[in-house]
């Protein structure tokens, strides 16, 4: 069967998440949904991690297998015709070996988190940021997101239902800047906690506010203690903005592109 990565872009405002569930709309069901009506097929699309309800998308990837081989552009389009007018979108289709899998081949992932630390309520922005209205110091933010970086223990900033085998988790990169009047936290690491980017963008916060220093976080990290972690962020802040795959993960069967083209845990 050829196998398809999906590239996709959401507003995950009115979903219930990346996974099916018994009840409420998520984005994996909408994408099944879509090949089913282009194609006829009934698939399960995986995805290179579960965002959390309200949790929006820059670069999710997903893989799906399809009974025939159809050019990826017209997967593409067409999985775009279908999904419309959800706020779902196809960046890209392409045909990758039956060995590529969304989820285990992937090496790195990638998170920002949005603050808009203004006065004015949100418009343009609502559901897209975390509304914080009173200055935050990003520059304090920066240097303290600096005690987390590395390989710890991030009990504090896990989730209690996180079915993660491990607390034990090696973050690649916590930035802290500006940008837009929006404050923008970029986390990077092979995979991460259920909650574990809200969670630390939930103590980031208080550091920009004066109320922790960067003293406050390294002693709460080093608690191992989800009580000593500060109120968790909102989801509406929170973009999967990448997944990354060593070289060669994606190369292609020798399947010939357009043989049969139809003419027509990890949880940040």
């Amino acid at each position: 069967m050829p196998r398809y990565k999906l590239t996709i872009e959401y507003d995950g405002t009115d979903y219930v998440g990346w996974q099916m569930q018994a009840e409420g709309a998520s984005i994996q069901r909408a994408i099944a949904d879509a090949v089913h009506a282009f194609c006829g097929d009934t698939i399960h699309p995986y995805g290179s991690g579960r965002t959390d309800a309200g949790v929006h998308a820059r670069g999710q990837v997903a893989h799906l297998d399809l009974s025939r081989t159809h050019d990826a552009d017209t997967v593409r389009d067409a999985l775009n015709a279908h999904l419309r007018p959800q706020p779902i979108a196809i960046l890209s289709a392409k045909r990758v070996g039956s060995e590529f899998d969304a989820r285990f081949s992937c090496i790195g992932r990638r998170y920002e988190y949005l603050i808009l630390p203004r006065r004015a309520p949100l418009a343009l922005m609502r559901h897209r940021a975390w509304h914080i209205p009173r200055p935050l110091d990003h520059a304090a933010m920066h240097e303290a997101a600096q005690q987390l970086v590395g390989h710890h223990d991030f009990t504090t900033f896990r989730a209690a239902a996180c079915q993660a085998k491990s607390p034990v988790k090696t973050l690649d990169a916590l930035r802290v800047g500006e940008r837009s009047n929006l404050i923008v936290i970029h986390a990077a690491a092979r995979s991460f906690l259920h909650h574990q980017v809200r969670s630390m963008a939930g103590a980031l916060k208080w550091v920009g506010e004066g109320r922790w220093s960067a003293d406050d976080l390294r002693e709460a990290l080093e608690a191992k203690d989800r009580a000593a972690c500060p109120p968790v962020a909102p989801p509406d802040g929170l973009y999967f903005m990448e997944a990354i795959y060593p070289r060669g993960a994606e190369e292609a069967s020798s399947e010939p592109e357009h043989a049969g083209e139809s003419l027509g845990e990890d949880k940040a």
